[in-house]
């Protein structure tokens, strides 16, 4: 290697142009979208990105039916790509927020697809889901001394060698849960004892059924989870998440086997990271993925609400910074990008199988005029058996409506 000492004198070095609006990753379309939502921002503090990379794949905005729709849509789109020869580790999902990517989660893992999550843990690796999920497992199986371990620890004054003790006596037993309600409660343990065999005997029996007896162990859990966590209203959100997707699956035992959890012994909350020749799907926070590029994009929830967050609609400076981050979250993407706009959400606090929801519209930082720049796509695409099959029977309502009114004319 020579040293610049080493040239003549006269020697001029090539002139070096530095331009900070070029973007090497992004194609045109996708950068002309990009630019368009930054272009609404009340003060500049980007310049209009330009590419020489072109294509004439339009980034598409995507309109699903609900949550469990954008996950399906998801994965079958990082499958399709992977057989096309994109490797998992070239795509990413993106959200405003950490506890958006639950539903998701559950999805990847029950189809087996890895995935590393950056910005937040992995929903079924956090304390409180596993809280949950252990007490399921335990009264699936009263003999799962790891799932009845970490549950018996739950309850105030109850320690490892009180748990042991406890799980010592129910194996012993011909009939575990019967052998429970005759065990001398704890010391310390006060009415959180009687509370827990109340609740895991009726789970053992199947008093409740499913998908109630979710709702079953988060009404037990939530003091619990208040006097174990500060952030206990975050945490309570996840866990009303885990109980409309568990609404999904028709019984307890095929919920617990298709997400092939890991046995919840961990006392970490933090999840492994995957061998780097392992190919996995990333996952992250808009903000975590600063700086980091990818093949393909996903940007899950981009509706008021989500982006802008409900949080940050009071102030004109939260505003912009909300705008500035969805233009990050485009930017990522190098060739393919999916922006998902969700039609409909649902309403917390109902029985799992409640269909009461709020309706959803696009971000207000994707405007009308925009949408020129964009490929217009609904999932999933409705056939043509489908779509025969509803105009018949819309026109069976209609005549039996028509016959109704005849017969009081």
């Amino acid at each position: 290697m020579r040293n610049i000492l080493d040239f003549p004198a006269s020697f001029d070095p090539p002139a070096c142009i530095v331009t900070l609006d070029r973007n090497y990753r992004s194609t045109k379309p996708i950068l002309d979208a990009a630019n368009a939502v930054i272009g609404e921002a009340a003060e500049r503090f980007t310049k209009d990105l330009w590419t020489e990379r072109t294509s004439e794949e339009k980034p598409r905005l995507v309109t699903i039916w609900d949550d469990t729709a954008q996950a399906n849509y998801i994965a079958d789109r990082v499958l399709e790509e992977r057989e096309a020869g994109t490797p998992m580790k070239q795509q990413a999902v993106l959200f405003r927020a950490s506890h958006h990517s639950g539903t998701l989660e559950v999805e990847l893992t029950r189809r087996n697809i890895p995935f590393v999550k950056f910005g937040g843990l992995k929903f079924l690796d956090s304390a409180h889901v596993k809280d949950v999920l252990a007490l399921l497992r335990f009264a699936q199986n009263p003999r799962d001394r790891i799932a009845g371990f970490r549950v018996l620890q739950l309850l105030p004054g109850v320690g490892p060698t009180s748990a042991r003790r406890v799980l010592d006596t129910m194996g012993e037993n011909a009939h575990p849960f019967e052998a429970l309600k005759d065990i001398k409660a704890p010391q310390r343990s006060g009415e959180a004892w009687m509370g827990f065999v109340n609740t895991l005997t009726a789970l053992g029996s199947h008093q409740v059924g499913w998908p109630g007896e979710i709702a079953a162990v988060r009404y037990w859990y939530e003091p619990h989870l208040e006097r174990l966590h500060e952030d206990a209203s975050t945490r309570l959100a996840d866990l009303v998440q885990l109980e409309q997707i568990a609404g999904g699956y028709p019984s307890r035992e095929k919920f617990l086997t298709e997400l092939t959890l890991d046995p919840p012994d961990a006392t970490s909350d933090q999840a492994g990271v995957p061998l780097l020749d392992e190919d996995y799907l990333i996952l992250s926070t808009i903000h975590s993925a600063k700086g980091q590029e990818w093949k393909n994009v996903f940007v899950m929830n981009v509706v008021d609400g989500c982006i802008p967050s409900d949080l940050a609609t009071g102030e004109k400076d939260d505003i912009e910074e909300e705008r500035r981050l969805l233009y990050v979250a485009m930017t990522r993407a190098k060739d393919s990008l999916d922006i998902m706009v969700p039609q409909r959400f649902y309403v917390h606090g109902q029985h799992s199988r409640g269909d009461r929801h709020v309706y959803a519209s696009r971000t207000r930082f994707i405007d009308r005029d925009m949408l020129s720049l964009f490929e217009a796509v609904s999932w999933p695409v409705v056939k043509p058996e489908d779509q025969a099959r509803q105009e018949a029977v819309k026109s069976v309502r209609i005549d039996m409506a028509a016959r109704l009114r005849g017969m009081w004319s």
